[in-house]
């Protein structure tokens, strides 16, 4: 293998990677963007979608109409948890808000694991996604999940880019972001504003949650703390409620990781989660306002 096509081969790693973590991300800011929340429970909303999709496969549902009943059985766990959960502390202290957010994760995640065990259960992928794709002689290779992952990723934040410059609830989400209290006094309906904001996020986790348990190849209740704490840092790095910040954070976290495995030492490879943790860290401490924001202070 050449040096050019080892250097091709990790950068078609870190797109794939980078994809997933920018769908994590995104759906992370869209909420934090509205509501001024970090939802933590983002993470378990992508278990609802993945476990929602191995349940439709399993009786039969082929794997496009399974992979759209999980998306949508995260867009109405993410409007559940806002009106059930959020709404009745939406103006209480920040403490109180995150507090909420954390007892929503555990309670999902222990309802998760009451149902289906806590053990890993095989996600099962159709054949055809399975297959590999060759190039350079076998020196470069990927998959069609890798390559599905990386069009509906491009696909949604297309739409998500035409929905909130171009539709009147979009514009009106964007308005409440900046100004949650001037959002109201022209009239707009912001409770119906939080609900879509909930809605198009929950929608993101449940597609990057089917998207991450078939690469990984299993699903289970606790699948969705890695790559919320990956992109909460994706999202910190491009600037915490900023939409185009949390896609540019998700690619650089995904090449960072992969590039720390395919061109450090093998005894550094063992501290990548110490080295973008740390990077968390030194963001927060001088930039914390990320790429895409200017400084100010993040309050989680």
């Amino acid at each position: 293998m050449s040096q050019f096509e080892y250097i091709l081969q990790q950068v078609i790693n870190a797109v794939s990677l980078g994809s997933l973590y920018a769908l994590v991300a995104v759906g992370l800011s869209i909420v934090f963007g509205v509501l001024k929340l970090t939802n933590f429970a983002h993470g378990d909303v992508m278990m609802v979608g993945a476990f929602t999709t191995v349940l439709l496969i399993a009786i039969g549902v082929p794997f496009v109409p399974a992979l759209i009943g999980g998306i949508l059985a995260s867009a109405i766990a993410g409007f559940l948890i806002e009106r059930i959960a959020y709404r009745p502390i939406r103006n209480a202290p920040d403490v109180t808000r995150l507090l909420t957010s954390l007892a929503v994760t555990y309670i999902l995640e222990n309802l998760g694991i009451l149902l289906f065990t806590s053990s890993p259960r095989n996600f099962p992928l159709p054949d055809m996604l399975n297959s590999s794709w060759q190039l350079a002689g076998g020196a470069i290779t990927f998959t069609n999940i890798n390559v599905l992952t990386v069009a509906l990723t491009f696909v949604s934040l297309i739409g998500l880019g035409w929905f909130i410059t171009r539709t009147t609830v979009g514009l009106g989400m964007r308005a409440a972001a900046e100004d949650m209290s001037a959002a109201q006094l022209v009239g707009l309906d912001v409770n119906r504003l939080i609900i879509v904001a909930f809605l198009v996020a929950s929608a993101f986790a449940g597609l990057a949650g089917v998207l991450w348990a078939a690469q990984a190849g299993v699903v289970q209740p606790q699948m969705g703390f890695t790559p919320l704490l990956k992109a909460f840092v994706a999202a910190i790095i491009g600037g915490f409620g900023s939409i185009s910040g949390a896609l540019l954070g998700g690619y650089m976290l995904g090449a960072l990781e992969i590039f720390i495995v395919a061109f450090l030492p093998d005894t550094v490879v063992p501290y990548r989660d110490a080295i973008v943790f740390a990077l968390l860290i030194a963001f927060l401490l001088f930039r914390p306002g990320g790429l895409m924001q200017p400084n100010r202070e993040i309050k989680l």
